[in-house]
């Protein structure tokens, strides 16, 4: 520090010594230890729950749950009490009543007249066109198409008086035995039919198959039958076939050719319908090809006549 240029003008006080006070930093004694005091701190006071009432009105007894379901099982045996207690109350009141007279079985009025009709004032039968089995009913041979000019008898020709057995018709088939069965128990009536060859080896074969009419839809299960395996090649024609004209459910069809060496080929058509109890079917062998027309025109044929 720099000394003043000013002089004071009284004498200078001495100065002043500070002296440094050094304390010496004891440790603190330890606070005394206070014990803690106690407080009393409110408890909340919880009242208690008012004891259960039971449905009745009379408190429950302490300590028991109630069983559950108890107001189910109630209800349920208040309704099964109620439906009981209505039905007897209801088979009461029928049994008091009186009975009810049912009226007389026999009927006066639907007795059959004593004397038949004039003869002036008998009505005439239906029309064919209105009753087709009046043509069925009859000689079944004679709704066969008759032979074409120029045909043949055929190299194994049938028996003369035109029918077939069950059994023979059964044998035009792969499977005899179930053929037999299943047509049996279709209830079969009879069968017409008529074989005929023309050009040099043209063999043609026509069935009617006719059915008693019952419960059993012969003609028509029997047409399905065998219109179910015709569109496969194994055992059929391979091909979908056609509609014949004027029929429901029936079709006619082409095979392909078979050709085996040393032989000469093979050509086959056939026809399938169904009309009424009667389902006809009919083939067309040849060596050479047969047209569609050729099937077509002598299926349309047969199905007029039914």
């Amino acid at each position: 520090m720099e000394p003043k240029d000013t002089i004071p003008d009284g004498p200078a006080e001495p100065p002043v010594q500070v002296e440094a006070q050094v304390q010496a930093v004891e440790p603190s004694a330890p606070a005394p230890v206070v014990a803690p005091v106690p407080v009393a701190v409110a408890e909340p006071v919880v009242e208690p729950a008012p004891a259960p009432v039971a449905e009745s009105g009379a408190p429950a007894t302490p300590g028991k749950p109630r069983p559950r379901g108890r107001t189910t099982l109630l209800i349920a045996a208040a309704a099964v009490l109620g439906i009981a207690g209505g039905t007897a109350v209801g088979y009461g009141v029928q049994a008091d009543r009186a009975p009810t007279p049912l009226p007389a079985l026999s009927q006066p009025n639907l007795a059959y007249p004593a004397k038949a009709l004039p003869a002036d004032k008998v009505p005439d039968p239906l029309p064919v066109s209105q009753d087709r089995q009046r043509k069925t009913e009859g000689d079944l041979r004679e709704l066969l198409v008759s032979k074409p000019s120029g045909a043949r008898r055929p190299v194994f020709p049938l028996q003369e008086n035109g029918w077939r057995s069950l059994d023979e018709y059964a044998t035009e088939f792969k499977s005899e035995d179930y053929m037999f069965e299943t047509l049996a128990e279709a209830d079969i009536r009879r069968i017409a039919a008529v074989n005929w060859s023309q050009g040099q080896y043209r063999d043609v074969s026509i069935r009617l198959v006719q059915f008693r009419s019952g419960a059993e839809l012969g003609a028509s299960d029997h047409a399905n039958g065998q219109l179910g395996y015709m569109p496969y090649a194994k055992d059929g024609a391979g091909n979908e076939g056609d509609p014949i004209k004027g029929s429901g459910n029936g079709r006619y069809f082409v095979y392909k050719a078979v050709n085996k060496p040393g032989y000469l080929p093979v050509h086959l058509a056939r026809a399938i319908a169904q009309r009424g109890d009667v389902m006809l079917d009919i083939h067309i062998f040849d060596t050479a090809p047969i047209s569609k027309k050729d099937i077509r025109t002598l299926a349309e044929r047969q199905l007029e006549r039914l």
